[in-house]
This record gives structure tokens, sequence and C-alpha cells, in this order.
């Protein structure tokens, strides 16, 4: 059993909380406002990270941190709050009490900067262009180089419950560039979930783990492929046409061989997989 502090702890931080403590370790979260009613088998700590005097009492006996954290806004300001200020207050509480836990990092496939539908994986450059991806892959090369144990875990667009993004696009009818392909990469939160608990039962059993892992389905698909898929299924009109643009960001395909090397099996491995069953719980809403 572990010691696991899980700092964020929102939609998908909770539900990585309750399949840990299923699996017998003891779970606290820390979050600027608690919820009111939680569940009796997760410990919170109401603090928040970009205030260094919050966090002087916090306990720091804890055996693994995720660090899941969602900025406030899409600034620079709000990435720096957290992935800055937040990240260092947090290490200097755990250097002063001289605690050493392994950290599993959230983080984003908008750390590579690449725009003209190349692959991408753990070995590919990473040197984002704007200054929000930059506070995150900064983050990252501080932990990496912290402690060989920490981990790196580059997520795609998630999506599931709540976040509907491309739904709303479809049945909207927005216009979608065709020529080029667009590609665009995703992750069902509930996989998101899954690849979190899964390194860490890989860590705790003494596997030799990588310090970075790219976390995204098996299936890269171009953006008109994807919302014309969606129009289908939910019976609406195809997208219409964009007219190419060659200033699109975030164009590129993820290679999620490593994840797959250890046997991560995904529960929904494509977007039809996923967006299937979304769409049916969303018209029985």
């Amino acid at each position: 059993m572990a010691n696991i502090l899980i700092v964020g702890c929102g939609s998908i931080g909770l539900q990585l909380a309750e399949v840990l403590i299923a699996k017998g370790h003891r779970v606290t979260g820390l979050k600027r406002t608690p919820p009111i009613l939680s569940s009796a088998s997760i410990n919170y700590i109401a603090a928040d990270i970009a205030s260094i005097d919050q966090l002087k009492e916090i306990p720091t006996h804890f055996d693994v941190v995720y660090f899941i954290v969602s900025p406030d806004g899409r600034n620079a300001d709000s990435y720096q709050a957290v992935y800055e200020l937040g990240l260092n207050n947090l290490l200097s509480r755990f250097k002063a009490a001289n605690a050493n836990p392994q950290w599993l990092f959230v983080s984003s496939t908008s750390v590579y900067a690449q725009t003209q539908g190349e692959w991408v994986d753990e070995n590919s450059v990473a040197e984002p262009d704007n200054i929000t991806s930059q506070f995150i892959r900064q983050a990252e090369q501080q932990l990496t180089r912290l402690n060989l144990k920490n981990i790196v875990v580059r997520f795609s667009g998630i999506y599931g419950p709540g976040r509907e993004y491309l739904i709303r696009m479809a049945r909207q009818g927005s216009a979608v560039q065709q020529e080029p392909p667009y590609y665009t990469n995703r992750i069902h939160q509930a996989d998101c979930v899954g690849v979190l608990a899964y390194l860490l039962e890989k860590s705790l059993v003494g596997m030799p783990l990588e310090q970075c892992y790219l976390a995204s389905d098996n299936g890269p698909a171009s953006m008109y492929e994807v919302i014309s898929w969606l129009a289908e299924q939910m019976s609406c009109k195809p997208p219409t046409v964009k007219v190419f643009d060659s200033m699109a960001q975030l164009n590129k395909r993820c290679n999620n061989q490593r994840l797959k090397a250890l046997r991560y099996e995904f529960i929904y491995p494509d977007y039809k997989s996923g967006y299937s069953e979304l769409i049916k719980s969303i018209f029985v809403r």
C-alpha cells in the first residue's frame, strides 16, 4: 500500500483517487476548495499551491505525488501560478521536510511545437513556442532532473463526460479544414485515469520505467474525419469545408508505442469507441 497525494484532485484526480483507494492505497487530495460532500475514504487538504504560506503545515509523508492541475485561465499568469510558482512551493515544502516522494506529473502534448502533421513520440523535440506550454515544459524538465524515478505523462486532447467540445462542433456544423488533413489526437478521460494508475502499479512492483510517456489513443485522425463521423452518428449535417489555414497549430500525430510496450490496454482505443458511448449517454440525458 502506498501513501499518495493528488495535487489538484479535479475530475481526473477524483476518479484516480477512487481507483487507487479500491486497490488499497491511502489517498489525500490537495485542493483550494475541497468538496463539501466527498468520499469518506479520501482525505482532503485545503490549500492554494501558489501560496507558500498555505503549504507550511501540510503533511509530507507521501510515497507518491500526482500533479494534476488545471490553471484558472489560458494565459501566462495562470500557467505560471501553478506550473512554476505552485510546483516550486511544493518542492520547497518537501525539501524542508527532507521528503523525496516519487512524482507523476500530468503534462500535455502541447509541449510539441510541430505543426505539419509530423509523427511525434517521447524522443521528439519538445520546444513549445507559446508561453503557456513553455511553463509546462519547464516543469517537466525540473521534475525529471530532480529524481530519475519521476515520470511525466503527456496527454493528448482529453474527452469524455463534460469534455464534449468536438460533439458541439459537429452539432453546430462548424467549418473544418479538409485538405491537407489537419491531424488531431485524443484520449478518453477514463484512459487518463487508467494510464496513471497503471504506471503507479508497475513502479510499485519495481518495473524499470521511462521518465516520459506519451498517452494518446491508437488512432490519430484528421479533424474533418472525426467531425464528419460524429455528425453522421448524430444525424447532423456534415461540416462545411474550411479554407486551408497555413497558420494552424498543434497539427501532429502522436505515437503511443512506448506506453503500449508496457502492455497497457486502452479502454477506448480510438475515437469511435469512445465517442459512440459518449453520444449515447448524451442523448439519454
